[in-house]
């Protein structure tokens, strides 16, 4: 565990110690070979699941493929910053890639946790390099309500984790995720146990977003620069549903009953996130909503709790990461050159950029759920995990699949295809960084067709 946390430690000093010229090439090579160490996370071969294990942090089947993505993420938001940031005073391009830096570490911290607390506090923790991240070098004047929006829709919602947690400590006198599975069940009866179960599970929901606590999502990805929008959708999202799988095994045998509600407002969510879809206008705008649509089908196969449903949300949840935040270096490369998210003002560019449109279309793909990509295997567990729950579900499932497809086919088609716009005159052809960078995140999604057993969680 070490071996990835302190190299990521040391590259805070390289970020201020290496000269201006040099700066983007250091981190950029200093942050990939932290990614490539990472892979060594991938082979777990101990027996009892976890592996990697110290007093505090530890790996498992559950949070490997996520700490994987978090470490292939950091080189992939620095290749895709380099343009936005390069009229920027060198202090601060050093401060926005060390404030990436540092998310990188309190993500490791949280998904490496074995104590729940320590991984409470990473949670939160988080919270801080994005909030600077979207007020300081955010697009637009909003970027401000955006960051309230962030901070108080997720603050909110974890102050009763932390009582919930405190109260778990005192029943059953440990939060070590190590011995809390073999500790007795707790007999959930009363209304105040009831309330203590939202409370465990209300911090998560949020983060995820749930439909209905979402609106903070839309708001902080459009006012985020490309990294922030990079590591909310890949990243940030997936620490609710580790929480939630987590904190789920504890919470039996309440579940049964109380999820209900979450789960037909998962459900609805996926509909009514892919209607809003339908109807942007700003391609931004767009790309969030999807990811909370997404998003909605994990919470939907996580709070039915059967192996299938873990594994297919734990599916989804990766190919989910790699697939988004393409799209949105993607909507980057778009507005660097338009200067505009608008989709109707930056039309046709298939005419202009011939090869980015290939990229555009395999992204596309990739977020309907094309078969055989990972994507289709998650979704498809997730179906058939719900429908053997209850066959109504499958109304709900069936019309989102069909609303995804048809608003990925109308994002690939209202910026690619068609003539070109007037007022378009000069676009900078692309460049080979932002081909390197939009094949570095569909490759493992590729490469996962070949071998999804690294991404099945508990039941590999």
């Amino acid at each position: 565990m070490l071996k990835i946390l302190i190299p990521t430690l040391m590259l805070i000093p390289v970020i201020w110690l290496s000269p201006a010229k040099r700066l983007w090439p250091v981190t950029l090579a200093h942050s990939l070979i932290i990614a490539l160490a990472s892979f060594s996370w991938l082979k777990n071969l101990s027996e009892t699941g976890w592996s990697c294990l110290n007093p505090y942090l530890a790996t498992d089947p559950l949070s490997t493929p996520l700490l994987v993505l978090t470490c292939w993420l950091l080189p992939l938001m620095i290749l895709a910053s380099q343009n936005h940031l390069a009229l920027e005073p060198v202090g601060r391009q050093r401060m926005y890639i060390t404030l990436l830096t540092t998310l990188q570490i309190f993500l490791i911290m949280a998904f490496g946790a074995t104590e729940i607390i320590m991984f409470y506090v990473m949670f939160e923790a988080t919270l801080l390099p994005t909030l600077v991240l979207i007020t300081r070098w955010g697009n637009q004047t909003e970027r401000l309500s955006a960051g309230f929006y962030f901070l108080f829709y997720t603050l909110a919602a974890s102050l009763p984790l932390l009582i919930a947690l405190l109260l778990l400590q005192n029943t059953t006198g440990t939060l070590s995720l190590l011995t809390l599975q073999f500790s007795n069940p707790l007999y959930l009866t009363s209304y105040a146990d009831k309330i203590w179960w939202v409370s465990c599970l209300l911090a998560f929901l949020v983060k995820m977003p749930l439909y209905g606590v979402h609106l903070w999502l839309p708001k902080a990805h459009v006012e985020a620069p490309v990294a922030g929008s990079m590591v909310l959708a890949a990243v940030l999202l997936k620490l609710g549903g580790y929480g939630m799988m987590r904190m789920l095994t504890i919470l039996e045998p309440l579940t049964k009953e109380l999820s209900y509600p979450f789960i037909i407002l998962a459900l609805w969510g996926v509909i009514m996130t892919g209607s809003i879809c339908l109807r942007q206008t700003d391609l931004k705008s767009l790309i969030a909503y999807s990811s909370v649509s997404h998003m909605g089908l994990v919470v939907g196969g996580i709070l039915i709790q059967t192996a299938w449903g873990f594994t297919g949300a734990l599916i989804l949840m990766i190919a989910h990461g790699l697939t988004s935040s393409a799209l949105f270096c993607l909507a980057n490369t778009n507005y660097e050159r338009t200067h505009s998210r608008t989709m109707l003002l930056a039309r046709g560019l298939q005419m202009a950029l011939p090869l980015m449109t290939s990229w555009w279309f395999i992204a596309s793909l990739a977020n309907l759920a094309l078969p055989p990509l990972p994507n289709l295997m998650g979704e498809l567990m997730i179906f058939t995990s719900l429908f053997n729950w209850s066959w109504w579900t499958f109304i709900l499932t069936g019309a989102g699949t069909l609303i995804t497809a048809a608003y990925s086919l109308y994002m690939f088609l209202m910026t690619q295809r068609g003539p070109l716009p007037a007022h378009i005159i000069a676009l900078d052809p692309t460049h080979s960084r932002e081909h390197l960078l939009i094949a570095l995140h569909l490759l493992p999604l590729l490469l996962l067709i070949l071998k999804p057993e690294l991404i099945w969680g508990w039941a590999a």
